[in-house]
């Protein structure tokens, strides 16, 4: 992979957006109409007020190193130089450390002494450099140490340890100053990854949040949807035929009346219990109500049976305990196809089949479709327009998410024969004992709801599967 092109050691020196790491936000560019650098304009004041302070008690010792006086005007010249340039070093570092460095090395030639305090300007560029650029700013600070140390040595003449131990202070301060910059300029570095790299785990934990509580919204829907649908669409269909039967066979309505008032009884506990469970702060003091599975299977098909639905049931293979993930799926897929069966299918009846296999169950629910299947915005006859329009429901969606959830697959479409078809393949723990046998098949049948029938509309959030003969393995 190829590098991005890197910028030139001269604009990283100038202080470019693109020079240091790249958690050190440089200052500016150089030339004018840059930001103006940090602090502000009474720090830059203090500070270069200071430095021609110190440059001028620097000129007070004169050449010789033993004459006190007042500060010629040179060393007004070399501190006026010298400060004139700090209050840019922000904006041009380079440009002002060449301009320092240059002052300095004027300072034997006329006739001043060069110490530490005559080159306190040059010093402060030399931590303005190396604060705000990378690495090789310390080559220029070593360069300009070493500039200073060739002008502060006699042209002529032995060297004495006095003037030694003087030239090693000048040549020492701008590199400690290099020095001190450099690890300022890693610090700032060092704390701005480390703010990025929070305030990235911050953002981390805030999509994750909403991630975990948009999941939980989907679930929770999915589940008062299943329990809400089921016992509604039940209710729906006893109420259907207590209303067909009641003044032929009242014995009968009133039968079907006292179901009714069962089927609404049972939502009424399940709703309370939902609510009750979602509006618990922390942990249930009691166990749990087991999740439903496989083994309510009768209990469930007998509900669609005093609705007046017959269901066939057909097994093939030797049944295992499913996971209690798959095992809810399971259920939950075999109530909600069976309850759009009663809601949208227009006939008395369904089958369902079961095929166990080595690594997974094969459940598929399906209908004839004999009623009305038609979208109700069709008009069909003078009847049609009793039926409301109703947007389509979350039924299919609901068991897809599931199937998915645990690893499964679904599918649902018209039956090119007619009818509906609801196909889900849920995977299944390893076996023990894979051997197959054939259980044959078990039908439970109930009376036909006369009149019952439906929409059509369950159709538009299906894929058709082409027919129930390449569903079982």
């Amino acid at each position: 992979m190829s590098r991005p092109p890197q910028p030139s050691w001269t604009q990283r020196c100038r202080g470019s957006p693109s020079a240091g790491t790249g958690t050190e936000p440089a200052m500016t560019n150089t030339g004018g109409g840059g930001p103006r650098p940090r602090g502000t304009w009474w720090r830059e004041a203090a500070v270069t007020a200071t430095a021609f302070a110190l440059c001028l008690l620097g000129g007070v010792v004169q050449n010789d190193g033993s004459t006190l006086s007042p500060p010629p005007p040179a060393a007004y010249f070399i501190a006026v130089v010298s400060c004139a340039v700090l209050p840019v070093r922000h904006r041009a570092p380079l440009a002002a450390m060449a301009a320092t460095t240059a002052s300095g090395m004027l300072v034997p030639p006329l006739g001043l002494l060069l110490s530490p305090l005559i080159v306190a300007p040059a010093v402060i560029t030399a931590y303005s450099l190396t604060v705000r650029t990378e690495r090789h700013a310390v080559s220029a600070v070593s360069l300009t140490s070493v500039a200073l140390l060739v002008a502060s040595t006699p042209l002529f003449g032995a060297l004495s340890w006095k003037d030694a131990s003087r030239v090693g202070a000048v040549a020492a301060f701008p590199l400690v100053a290099g020095v001190l910059g450099h690890s300022v300029q890693n610090r700032r570095a060092y704390l701005a990854a480390v703010e990025e790299r929070a305030q990235r785990a911050e953002q981390s934990r805030d999509s994750e949040a909403r991630r975990r509580v948009a999941e939980e919204r989907v679930r929770i829907a999915r589940e008062l949807h299943d329990l809400v649908a089921h016992q509604i669409t039940l209710a729906n269909a006893q109420a259907t035929v207590a209303a067909h039967l009641f003044d032929a066979r009242p014995e009968q309505t009133r039968k079907s009346l006292k179901e009714l008032v069962e089927t609404t009884g049972h939502a009424l506990d399940e709703l309370r219990a939902t609510v009750g469970l979602l509006r618990q702060s922390g942990d249930a003091a009691g166990p749990a109500e087991p999740a439903p599975g496989l083994s309510r299977l009768p209990t469930l098909l007998e509900s669609f049976r005093r609705a007046g639905l017959e269901v066939s049931v057909h097994q093939e293979g030797t049944a295992r305990p499913l996971p209690p993930g798959v095992d809810l799926t399971a259920y939950r897929i075999v109530q909600e196809a069976l309850t759009n069966v009663t809601k949208h299918a227009g006939t008395g009846s369904a089958r369902v089949r079961l095929v166990w296999n080595r690594d997974r169950v094969t459940i598929t629910v399906a209908d004839d479709g004999g009623g009305a299947r038609t979208a109700p915005t069709a008009s069909t006859g003078p009847s049609a327009s009793t039926v409301p329009d109703r947007p389509p429901g979350y039924g299919l969606i609901g068991m897809r998410e599931r199937a998915t959830a645990v690893g499964g697959h679904l599918s649902a479409g018209r039956r090119p024969e007619g009818g509906f078809l609801v196909s889900t393949q849920l995977p299944l723990p390893p076996a023990k004992d894979t051997t197959r046998r054939t259980d044959g098949a078990t039908t439970i049948e109930g009376p036909m709801a006369d009149g019952v029938t439906g929409d059509g509309q369950r159709t538009g959030d299906g894929r058709t599967d082409g027919g129930e003969t390449g569903d079982a393995p």
